[in-house]
This record gives structure tokens, C-alpha cells and sequence, in this order.
């Protein structure tokens, strides 16, 4: 196997942000997946998102499990922190080091094999416990590396590339995250860049657990007639329900834009999110009328994209368990083991 390395050196021309960082200072190795995987796609949007928060590499920690979409933290970030996991183990293992690093910011990358089937209940329970994390799932419906195999978000009644009816109802990871109290729920496409680097700059900027079910064909076993995982089949039944983009409080991010409603979300960290409205009736901050929504926009056969839903208000784990501001990792032995007399004053609370 040969691996063919990206050249170090740039053009000097090349637009850097605050921090002086080229968009190629956020990239990783060069990838190894199929030509025109999705993935990659996503990949390329959150480059092109940290660069434009203007990210400090080194503050973030990126995590992942197994299958191709796990993979892709190999191709982005190349100077940040990473750690790839065991098969659907990638939720505990970022939850623990959030706890023992809160200064960090944590970027999960999953696939719909590894956070729908066996990773599910590491799934749901940090949706649950509130991890202060983007978790991003790239969903193809399909399993890639074991040649096509129909994964658990498969609709119902899809046809794999042999022709194999799908009988079982899949599994909607974005209607369960809303169940389970995800406070930054989202769904795109990875074909549609303008959407999706915004929704992961939201997402990475918001205080508590923020999901997005990234819909992306894999080009070896789901991109044909009969999948609903398609680059096809998403583009004529995707339905978006705003338009965004973000401001952080450091320096505006400009844009174009349609005639049409604008509404402005404050986020818990100050940060805002601004929503080009297309149904004047859409509220982001009701999960109900969202969880409602994306039932709905099921059963008519069609994909919603977009900002599903935002808690202004958002909480962490951190928060809800009153740890310390300073980081678990940095705490000195005197702080970590306070002695018998305060160890005899927790357990007399507890009798």
C-alpha cells in the first residue's frame, strides 16, 4: 500500500485568518476513500469551518470509531488531537476525556453502522447526559467496507445495489437526538456545501450537545436507482427549512442573500446564529413542532435539511454536574485527594 503525501510548502498568496492559519494548515492526510465519497465532502466542510472560526488546532480533539466514515478524522485536522476508538465506542471515550479536559473542543465523527447498530446506546446516552460535543454521523445507509450491506437508518422498502428489498424500518438518528435532549440538532447533505459549513460553525460554537445527520451516497454500493441515500434521490427530495450562517463575536462573516425573513438565535455563548426562514410557521426553538416535523417530512418521502432545532439555553454535563472550571487533568494531587476528614464529611451527607 502506498501513501501519497501532501507537499508542505503553499502559495504565500494564500488568505489566512486571525490566527495567521491557511486553510491547508487545517488539513489532514490525503484520503484514501473512494473518488467522490461524501465523506470527503464533509471533510472539506469542516476544514473549510474551523478555518473560518478561526479554530486554534491544538484546542481541538477529534474522536471516531470504525467503519470508512471513521476514518475521515485522518484526512482534516492534521495538528489537532484525535483518538480512534473500538466499534461504537466513540461516545464514552469522548465523554470521558470531556471530563477530565473541559478546555477542549470535542468533534465526533460516526457512521450510521457505528452510532446506529452497535454504537446506539453509547449514542443515546450522550445525547442524554448532555456532552458538550459535535457529534457529526456521516450517513450513507449502507455498509461500505463490508460490501454493501444494508445498515440500520435504511428506509424501509430501499433497493441495495443487487436489488435486495430493505424490509425493516430504519432508525432516524436525528428524531431520536431529539428525543433524548440534544439542544443543536441539524441534518444536511454533503453535496450541498453552502448549507453545511455553516450548520457544523453552529454546531461547534454552541454550548452542550450539538448532532448533525450528514446524508452522504456511498459511490461503491448506495449512489443508484432504488436508494434513498443517492446523490440523486436527495437532491430531488430535499427539503430545506432555513437558511443560515453564523456570527461569532470576534469579526462578521459575510454573505449573500435571498429576499425573505431573517431571524436571529442567540446561543447560550453568545454567539448567533441567523436563520433565512422559507415556512413562516417553522419555529427552531420548539423541539415538539421539530420532532413533528421530521415525522412528517418522513412520511411525504421528503429529507429536511437545516437547522431542525437550537436550545438558546443550552446546559452541559459540566454544568449539571458542578465540576470545577479547571480542567480535571491540571488539578494537582492536594486537589484530587482532599484527605480523610473530607472523605468522612462526603459519607456522613450520604447516610
Amino acid at each position: 500500500m502506498t501513501y501519497i503525501l501532501k507537499p508542505r510548502m503553499h502559495h504565500p498568496a494564500l488568505k489566512t485568518n486571525a490566527l495567521g492559519l491557511t486553510r491547508r494548515d487545517y488539513e489532514g492526510k490525503v484520503s484514501t476513500l473512494c473518488a467522490g465519497c461524501g465523506h470527503d465532502s464533509i471533510s472539506a466542510a469542516i476544514i473549510q469551518a474551523a478555518f473560518e472560526l478561526e479554530v486554534e488546532p491544538h484546542r481541538l480533539a477529534k474522536m471516531s470509531g470504525i467503519g470508512c466514515s471513521s476514518k475521515t478524522p485522518d484526512y482534516f485536522l492534521g495538528q489537532s488531537h484525535g483518538f480512534n476508538t473500538v466499534h461504537g465506542r466513540m461516545p464514552s471515550v469522548l465523554t470521558g476525556a470531556n471530563l477530565a479536559n473541559r478546555d477542549l473542543i470535542y468533534l465526533g465523527v460516526s457512521g450510521d453502522g457505528d452510532s446506529a447498530s452497535i454504537g446506539l446506546g453509547q449514542f443515546a446516552h450522550s445525547m442524554r447526559r448532555g456532552v458538550n460535543m459535535t457529534y457529526i454521523v456521516e450517513n450513507n445507509g449502507v455498509y461500505g467496507l463490508t460490501k454493501g450491506q444494508f445498515s440500520a437508518t435504511s428506509d424501509k422498502g430501499s433497493k441495495s445495489k443487487k436489488g435486495v428489498e430493505n424490509t425493516e424500518s430504519g432508525i432516524d438518528l436525528v428524531a431520536l437526538a431529539l428525543q433524548l435532549g440534544a439542544t443543536y440538532v441539524a441534518r444536511s447533505f454533503s453535496g450541498d456545501k453552502g448549507q453545511l459549513v455553516p450548520l457544523i460553525k453552529g454546531a461547534l460554537r454552541h454550548h452542550g450537545p450539538a448532532f448533525l445527520d450528514v446524508i452522504s451516497p456511498c459511490v461503491a454500493f448506495n449512489n443508484h436507482d432504488g436508494s434513498t441515500k443517492s446523490y440523486d434521490y436527495v437532491r430531488e427530495h430535499n427539503e430545506a427549512v432555513n437558511r443560515l450562517d453564523v456570527i461569532t463575536g470576534q469579526a462578521a462573516i459575510t454573505a449573500e442573500y435571498e429576499p425573505g425573513e431573517l431571524r436571529e438565535v442567540t446561543q447560550h455563548d453568545g454567539s448567533v446564529l441567523r436563520l433565512r426562514k422559507l415556512g413562516e410557521d417553522y419555529d427552531p426553538t420548539d423541539r415538539i413542532a421539530a420532532a413533528n416535523h421530521v415525522q412528517e417530512s418522513a412520511a411525504a418521502g421528503e429529507i429536511s435539511t437545516g437547522l431542525l432545532y437550537v436550545d438558546p439555553d443550552a446546559s452541559d454535563l459540566h454544568d449539571r454536574l458542578r465540576t470545577c472550571e479547571t480542567p480535571l487533568n491540571q488539578l494537582s494531587d492536594a486537589d484530587l485527594v482532599p484527605g480523610a476528614k473530607a472523605l468522612a464529611a462526603i459519607n456522613a451527607r450520604l447516610r
